[in-house]
């Protein structure tokens, strides 16, 4: 078995499914100019799992590497190498490529009992979607986040059930089940083969309606998805929007208009513990954090890069101010780092081994609250470096090639031993990652990328260390008392 070429995986997007951009239906998100530069670079992640100098990092066994069911330390790590390759592929700031939902469905195959209640057994049907992703090689996204403003049923608000938009159970019918309403944030969901819908927040307990999580292909008639504002689409050139012209992996709002799902796509149902425990109970969180941390990781290197190049083409770099904020910027490198090593160090075991290990939990959760503090520090700390330099600068690269207009820039934008045309190069390329509205979304979307803050730390709290942190403040409390003397310090 083989993975798919990225010429196949471009095919698999031509399969009529209903995207809409602009008030307009895109036919064929391969050649319309807001998704075409996108698809394509996810094409390529494909061609390097499929033939390339990096397919025995990226696949085991005929299949990416994130579909694997780590045994051990060692599978850990070949799983986050192949992440990285990934990664870098983009830089950093494709951020839902396939290997990230692949990680939550093996997470699901690791434990796939938590699908398993009083009335609705959904066991089967999670292993046979980690086998079909897996077997196919599809790329696999998610909305699995309420619409703001409906986080509670809207009769409990005054309206009536009619009025919920929130996907939720309609109707069963012969085979299967009925579903309407809709779901944010489909992050890369425009560029998948399935999506999986359901709910990672807690649901309270008479949600049973939309406590449901499924999985179907995005051509599934009744399904569309309403596009934001294309960066790729604005883009001028590669030139002038390095990065928003390749690696805009899009978000969408997900809408089910009376959609078919039948039963066998369905891993949760009715049951409002197992539709949250999916994510939390079994590794596919953690799965998530793995592939993003390793993601966040290489995206800040990216950015450190920039940094250094920014600061030598101005000529500042030895200043010693400029050097101690390179070197902070390289501190939170090694901090992103560390947090990728550390969570495969401590690594817990799965169903007491039988569903193989995952990254430790407290490391993963704690990274996300450093990786959303810590991202826009950084893009700050590197604004700061480049100065006014990244918004004076040339409309576009026509004005290089200009017969009148293009020696005046080429006089009076070059630097020392950088010629215009690599300067301009260089600040288009800090303006994309730092400034632009593609990187204003970057900047929120690492604040929120594994949903609302209240949810991840609500989850710390639960997960981390509490009874070790706990018995060393009692043990302090323990060793003196009012008008007697202390005993001795240190570990008993």
């Amino acid at each position: 078995m083989l993975t798919r070429s990225g010429q196949e995986y471009l095919e698999s997007l031509r399969d009529g499914r209903t995207v809409w951009l602009d008030g307009e239906r895109v036919e064929d998100i391969t050649r319309h100019p807001a998704f075409r530069n996108t698809a394509g670079s996810i094409a390529r992640l494909y061609d390097l799992a499929h033939d390339s100098a990096h397919t025995r990092v990226l696949t085991r066994d005929g299949a990416h590497r994130a579909f694997a069911v780590p045994r051990g330390y060692e599978d850990l790590v070949a799983r986050r190498r192949a992440y990285k390759v990934w990664a870098e592929a983009s830089y950093g700031f494709l951020g839902r490529t396939p290997d990230y939902m692949a990680g939550g469905a093996a997470g699901f195959a690791a434990a796939p009992g938590v699908f398993t209640t009083d009335g609705f057994d959904g066991a089967a049907n999670a292993l046979a979607y980690h086998r079909r992703l897996a077997d196919g090689d599809l790329y696999p996204t998610f909305t699995i986040t309420n619409p703001q403003g409906a986080r509670t049923p809207f009769d409990a608000k005054g309206g009536t059930a009619e009025d919920d938009p929130v996907v939720r159970v309609v109707a069963e019918k012969d085979g299967g089940i009925v579903v309407r309403g809709a779901k944010m944030i489909g992050t890369a969901a425009v560029f998948g083969n399935e999506v999986i819908v359901g709910t990672i927040e807690p649901l309270a307990p008479r949600d049973v309606e939309r406590a449901v999580c499924f999985s179907i292909p995005v051509d599934t008639p009744g399904l569309s998805f309403i596009s934001r504002v294309s960066y790729e689409g604005r883009a001028r050139s590669v030139f002038d929007n390095p990065l928003s012209s390749r690696f805009d992996e899009n978000d969408a709002l997900l809408v089910c208009d009376d959609v078919f799902v039948p039963w066998e796509s369905v891993l949760t149902y009715r049951n409002v513990d197992a539709s949250f425990g999916m994510w939390w109970r079994t590794p596919a969180y953690v799965n998530f954090v793995h592939q993003a941390a390793t993601r966040f990781w290489t995206k800040l290197e990216f950015l450190a890069g920039i940094a250094i190049l920014l600061t030598k083409s101005n000529g500042t770099y030895e200043l010693p101010p400029v050097t101690q904020a390179i070197g902070r910027l390289l501190g939170k490198v090694a901090q992103a780092k560390a947090f990728v090593l550390a969570a495969e160090a401590s690594y817990e075991e799965v169903d007491g081994g039988r569903g193989g290990v995952m990254p430790g939990k407290d490391i993963s959760f704690a990274q996300r609250i450093m990786a959303g503090e810590l991202y826009p520090q950084a893009v700050q700390e590197i604004k700061l470096l480049a100065g006014g330099g990244v918004i004076q600068l040339p409309a576009s690269g026509e004005d290089l090639l200009h017969p009148e207009l293009g020696p005046l820039v080429s006089r009076y934008m070059r630097a020392p031993g950088q010629s215009s045309e690599g300067r301009i190069k260089l600040l288009k390329l800090a303006w994309d990652a730092l400034g632009s509205e593609f990187a204003s979304r970057h900047d929120q979307y690492e604040r929120f990328y594994h949903g609302a803050p209240h949810v991840y730390l609500m989850q710390q709290a639960w997960e981390g260390d509490t009874a070790s942190c706990e018995a060393l403040a009692q043990a302090c409390l323990d060793g003196y008392a009012l008008g007697g003397e202390p005993e001795g310090t240190g570990p008993r």
